[in-house]
């Protein structure tokens, strides 16, 4: 069977999402949870902060930028069109619209040139009937979560039958497979020391069974944890030759990881993007140590 393809594009690009292509980095910085001046900034209808991020992600090696603005107090169906137009204004590389709110999704919908990429929907019957008529109305893709009702389930054969209710049902509507990305959720090994293992377990039996490409946050796994970004980049690692083909991360921490994971996952001929990349951290770190 051939890698399954799902393609994502802004006005004037495009970024293809498959097994066998370099991994595509969803940068994850645009999210006022716990950065507290983004979130005034977007209170206050401020879009600096969200223009400075875009530039900043794309220049770390971000392939799609995650835009979310969920926040105490701010309104998510006026603010999200206004940051996904900065966006676009910004750079144009394709965009995850991230929201749980389903006007402020239709609303961001609306003004995006591209085929988006929705973040998310759930296995819960109210997210499946709201989210995914907006996905086939706007022609965009989507990250399905492995939970429902009942929460995220702790067992892996669970979260896959979640992930195929969610498939099914897309593919119903007329959203097409490849268009539906899953994401397999990471939970704490700090609460549970079999968290990191049932995660990359269920991701393996959707990469078996069904064959889509898969989203993941995958630092959420080292929380409350000291040295976090030891325990992610080794998780993340583990994630990527498991299934994982568009995890949502910093860009700036762990993109030369990535690139060594694809180099040894054959993605990479004769380590060009590897040793690009090596070079531009070498010459960055040069103009640094001489403007000291």
């Amino acid at each position: 069977m051939s890698p399954m393809e799902t393609v994502l594009s802004s006005a004037g690009k495009k970024v293809t999402i498959a097994w066998d292509r370099p991994t595509v980095i969803v940068g994850e910085r645009i999210n006022p949870t716990g950065r507290k001046k983004l979130a005034e900034a977007l209170r206050a209808g401020d879009m600096s902060i969200v223009a400075r991020e875009v530039t900043a992600q794309i220049e770390a090696g971000a392939d799609v930028i995650d835009i979310n603005v969920g926040a105490a107090g701010v309104d998510e169906v006026r603010i999200l069109p206004m940051a996904v137009q900065t966006a676009m204004e910004t750079a144009d590389v394709p965009l995850a619209i991230d929201t749980s709110n389903p006007d402020a999704l239709e609303a961001a919908l609306k003004v995006y040139r591209g085929k988006a990429l929705v973040n998310s929907v759930n296995g819960e019957e109210r997210s499946l009937s709201r989210v995914l008529p907006l996905v086939k109305e706007y022609g965009a893709a989507v990250i399905g979560l492995t939970m429902d009702e009942n929460g995220i389930p702790n067992d892996p054969q669970q979260r896959l039958r979640i992930a195929e209710r969610i498939v099914e049902r897309a593919e119903r509507m007329g959203i097409p497979r490849e268009d539906v990305l899953i994401d397999c959720l990471a939970l704490t090994v700090g609460a549970d020391s079999k968290a990191g293992r049932v995660t990359l377990e269920a991701i393996r039996l959707v990469a078996r069974e069904l064959g889509v490409n898969q989203a993941l946050g995958a630092s959420n796994v080292s929380y409350g944890l000291p040295d976090r970004d030891i325990v992610n980049a080794a998780f993340l690692a583990m994630t990527i030759a498991s299934g994982v083909t568009c995890p949502i991360v910093d860009a700036a921490k762990v993109r030369p990881l990535i690139l060594a994971v694809d180099l040894l996952l054959g993605r990479d001929d004769y380590a060009m993007r590897y040793l690009r990349d090596y070079r531009r951290r070498q010459k960055a770190a040069a103009a640094g140590t001489a403007g000291a």
